[in-house]
């Protein structure tokens, strides 16, 4: 499916009825020839938002998964580039990619970091956490950033109500959740769960002060809105 080089139907279903972990290292060595993969644009965007709040020394791509995410972090960061995630597949890829990153494997719901980044950013992800996992996920980042650390993420604004971008995420949703009621183990991953508003929240609650940036290169959508948003979390200095 997708593209000669990305996985098959038979293995994207196999990945499907998998748990998240194992899942994704089964679709690790496809994983990059598919549509899950952050596209270079909005990583680009991202970077180039990044730039004026930098230089930045060490990163953290938290939820690496194949180093999509390494490219940003070296252009902003002067330092050591780390990558986490829980993958050991997904994981081998990103050795394979970056032999220069250093790579842990651990769950990003417990972080195994003292306060040692200046930056982390994640790509992607957040459709792995429910809403009740988002507090102790931000506070895992929080706790792993130094004093005046940043954490940033790119939020896409949300599809218009009755569009076919609208339908398809309300119906890939659904889909999942019936999925996870009568299959085991669960495959934790809806679009739908990672509202602003609440992201704000929650970010606030771990201790962050929160600012959005358009992402200007993305551009505008026809309301004049910014078509995606970085989320700019910053430790506060004690």
């Amino acid at each position: 499916m997708f593209s000669p080089e990305g996985p098959t139907l038979r293995e994207l279903t196999r990945q499907a009825l998998s748990s998240v972990e194992h899942g994704y290292d089964l679709l690790a060595a496809t994983f990059d020839a598919t549509p899950f993969r952050t596209p270079d644009r909005l990583l680009t965007a991202v970077a180039e938002t990044l730039e004026p709040l930098g230089p930045f020394d060490s990163g953290l791509d938290v939820c690496c998964g194949t180093g999509a995410g390494f490219g940003v972090l070296r252009s902003v960061c002067a330092g050591r580039i780390t990558g986490v995630d829980f993958s050991a597949g997904m994981l081998a890829e990103a050795r394979r990619a970056h032999p220069d990153a250093t790579l842990v494997r651990a769950d990003a719901l417990a972080l195994p970091f003292a306060p040692a980044f200046d930056l982390a950013v994640s790509f992607g992800a957040f459709g792995h956490f429910r809403p009740a996992e988002q507090r102790a996920l931000f506070a895992q980042v929080h706790a792993a950033l130094r004093p005046g650390g940043t954490f940033a993420f790119p939020l896409p604004a949300p599809p218009r109500v009755g569009s076919a971008p609208y339908w398809t995420l309300l119906g890939f949703d659904a889909a999942m959740r019936l999925r996870n009621a009568v299959w085991r183990p669960p495959f934790v991953m809806y679009y739908r769960t990672f509202r602003l508003a609440d992201v704000r929240a929650r970010l606030a609650d771990a201790g962050f002060a929160v600012e959005l940036l358009p992402v200007g290169p993305l551009g505008l959508r026809e309301d004049g809105s910014p078509r995606c948003r970085l989320v700019v979390a910053r430790k506060h200095h004690p």
